[in-house]
C-alpha cells in the first residue's frame, strides 16, 4: 500500500485490526503542500516495488494532483482510495456538505492537528512573518477537525490550530470507518 504519510499511521492499524497482510510505503505528508509532486514520488513507490508485492493500491484520495495520480494508477493498473481529498476520505459525503454549508471551512485532521506547527506554521513562513497569516486565511470562515480520534490532548491541538488561525473551530467526529471502508474496497475488491 502506497500511502501518503498522513494516513499511514491510520493504514497499518486498520490493516492490523482486520488482519491484513499490508506493507505500508508512506511518501511525506508534507507533499501535500506541494501536490504537483505527489504523482512522480507514487510512481517512483510503483516502480520500485512492484516486483516485491502480488498487487500495489495506493492511500490516496486526488489531493489537488487535478488528475496526475489517477494517471499513474491507471498506466500500472492501480486502485487509489476515492475522493478530492483525505477529508472525503475520513468524512465522506459530509465533507463535501460541510464544505457547501460554508464554503471558508478549513479542514483539520487529526494528523494535521498534530503537525499543525510544523506542517502550516512553519511551512507558510507564519512562524516568521505572523502578517501573512490574514493574507492566507481571510477568506476562511471557520476551522472543522474531522476528529478520527478525539482525545482531550488532540481537542487542545485542535482549538490551538484555529486560534491560531482565528477561526472559530467546529468538531465532527469522524472515526476512521470510511477509511477502513476505502481500504477495504482496494484490497478486498468485490466484497
Amino acid at each position: 500500500m502506497i500511502a501518503c504519510g498522513a494516513l499511514a499511521g491510520h493504514v497499518r492499524q486498520i490493516a492490523a485490526r482486520r488482519g491484513w497482510a499490508v506493507e505500508v510505503y508512506p511518501l511525506a505528508p508534507l507533499l501535500h503542500n506541494r501536490p504537483a509532486l505527489i504523482a512522480a514520488e507514487v510512481e517512483a513507490v510503483v516502480e520500485a516495488a512492484r516486483g516485491r508485492h502480488r498487487r500495489l493500491a495506493v492511500a490516496y484520495a486526488d489531493c489537488g494532483t487535478y488528475g496526475a495520480l489517477d494517471a499513474v494508477c491507471e498506466r500500472h493498473g492501480l486502485a487509489r482510495l476515492r475522493g478530492e481529498h483525505c477529508y472525503d476520505v475520513f468524512a465522506g459525503p459530509d465533507a463535501r456538505k460541510l464544505a457547501e454549508e460554508e464554503p471558508g471551512t478549513y479542514f483539520l485532521t487529526d494528523y494535521l492537528v498534530r503537525t499543525f506547527h510544523r506542517s502550516v506554521v512553519a511551512e507558510l513562513g507564519l512562524d516568521r512573518y505572523p502578517g501573512l497569516r490574514d493574507a492566507y486565511f481571510a477568506h476562511y470562515r471557520r476551522a472543522v477537525w474531522l476528529a478520527q480520534l478525539p482525545t482531550p490532548e488532540l481537542r487542545a491541538l485542535a482549538v490551538r490550530a484555529a486560534e491560531l488561525l482565528g477561526l472559530p473551530l467546529v468538531v465532527r467526529e469522524t472515526g476512521d470507518e470510511n477509511l477502513e471502508l476505502g481500504l477495504r474496497e482496494l484490497l478486498e475488491p468485490g466484497s
